[in-house]
């Protein structure tokens, strides 16, 4: 499958989550929602290597990093973005969480040494412009306590840092299926310690629409997503992969238009299009530059 292919797939599914997250928390505590969406995503996917006879030994190091990505990609970004949807408008949180493309340059120059392209920097300042205008209205609102806005940019740092550790992973020879099998389990073993910490009631919830909802996000929004995600970024490279978060709320405002009834303002159509816009500033041809 094209490397376009993964790309697409990632910002389409990360739409579509905004929608299934929210069934989700409305039939059970967030704190074990994630918990079961990283249960639910490990163990299928550990069936799926079983089956196939792909669960390979692997070393203590390897493991190691596994561990550093669960705890990064897989539960405490999480835990943190969830705190910070429980007191801010999801326009705001989308807006603080497209820095991750920002955050991705910046942390892969400092701890990797990797360059960022030329384009990088206004792509995403056209980007991180368009979702603040796609989302003026909840930005007007202001409703967000300085906690939940620090919360939101740590999630977003968490998360950013685990796309470079899932280059880490990727040098130390483990295949991503199975690198996202492991690392999803351990997000989901600090998932349950958390839990346990907080005395979260275990309670198994009942609600059709928590579990469908549930294993939308399992599925596609975990194992599906986070491949392609991790697909792109070993191919492309964090900086250009981080710009899916600016994409993935034109998706979500998109599916909002057909089941919530969005209504597409002159200020949303031009945010959506300067973030549109500073995708393709990002990933067109050397050969277009040169014209």
């Amino acid at each position: 499958m094209p490397i376009s292919a993964h790309y697409g797939l990632t910002v389409l599914i990360w739409g579509l989550t905004w929608t299934a997250i929210r069934l989700q928390v409305e039939a059970a505590p967030v704190d074990i929602s994630v918990f079961y969406r990283f249960v639910m995503a490990s163990v299928v996917t550990l069936v799926v290597l079983a089956i196939v006879r792909r669960l390979e030994k692997l070393t203590l190091k390897q493991h190691g990093w596994l561990v550093l990505q669960g705890a990064t990609l897989y539960s405490i970004n999480f835990l943190l973005i969830y705190r910070a949807a429980e007191s801010m408008t999801s326009g705001l949180l989308a807006v603080v969480f497209s820095l991750a493309a920002l955050f991705n340059a910046l942390n892969g120059w400092l701890w990797l040494r990797l360059q960022p392209t030329a384009r990088l920097y206004p792509a995403i300042s056209l980007g991180i412009t368009g979702v603040a205008l796609l989302f003026w209205h909840d930005l007007q609102l202001g409703n967000a306590t300085a906690t939940s806005i620090l919360f939101a940019i740590a999630g977003t740092f968490w998360f950013s840092m685990g796309n470079l550790v899932s280059i880490k992973v990727r040098m130390s020879q483990v295949p991503l299926f199975l690198a996202n099998a492991w690392a999803m389990v351990y997000g989901a073993v600090i998932l349950g310690i958390w839990c346990l910490l907080q005395g979260v009631e275990w309670a198994v919830p009942t609600a059709a629409t928590f579990w469908g909802a549930t294993v939308f996000l399992a599925v596609p929004g975990s194992i599906v997503a986070f491949y392609c995600y991790i697909t792109v970024i070993q191919t492309l490279g964090a900086d250009k992969a981080g710009y899916a978060t600016v994409l993935f709320p034109v998706v979500a405002l998109s599916v909002s238009t057909w089941l919530e009834g969005f209504e597409w303002t002159t200020t949303a159509v031009l945010g959506a299009t300067l973030a549109l816009l500073g995708n393709y500033v990002l990933f067109r041809s050397a050969k277009a530059e040169r014209l």
